[in-house]
């Protein structure tokens, strides 16, 4: 393994925290039906899949995971044109965003910072994370 962090979303646990309290309330007040304790669960299942965001990088790919994995990706390393660090506008917002201008996918649970990858094929990523510079200096690394 050349590289590996989590970078934990505070912020989205404490959103979920307190989602759940709400749903508890609206329970309790309800009465039971069944499709709405599905919902909430459903709810929560999403909300939770963006409290962190793993990134691994081994000898042949960089892989991302966000929570619990059902939202995953993998870049061949041999695909990456380059990488540098960037910063991500408040605007953006947190888990999985299309941004159409320039066209890119960002993942990011918490913060601001990010390593942008260019992609052979011109295909823009931008990866949040806590230790930006890392992160880049491990890319660029394992891309020689």
């Amino acid at each position: 393994m050349i590289y590996k962090h989590t970078q934990i979303g505070y912020l989205i646990i404490f959103v979920l925290l307190a989602v759940a309290l709400l749903f508890k309330g609206i329970l309790e007040q309800a009465g039971f039906n069944k499709f709405i304790p599905a919902t909430m669960i459903l709810i929560l299942f999403i909300l939770a899949s963006f409290v962190s965001l793993k990134v691994l990088i081994d000898e042949r790919y960089l892989r991302i995971k966000l929570g619990y994995g059902i939202f995953r990706k993998r870049f061949m390393l041999k695909e990456i044109a380059s990488a540098r660090t960037v910063r991500n506008k408040w605007y953006y917002g947190w888990g999985i965003r299309v941004w159409f201008w320039p066209y890119m996918l960002i993942y990011n649970v918490s913060g601001f910072d990010a390593v942008e990858i260019k992609m052979k094929d011109n295909k823009i990523y931008r990866i949040g994370t806590d230790e930006p510079k890392k992160l880049e200096q491990a890319i660029l690394q394992s891309i020689k």
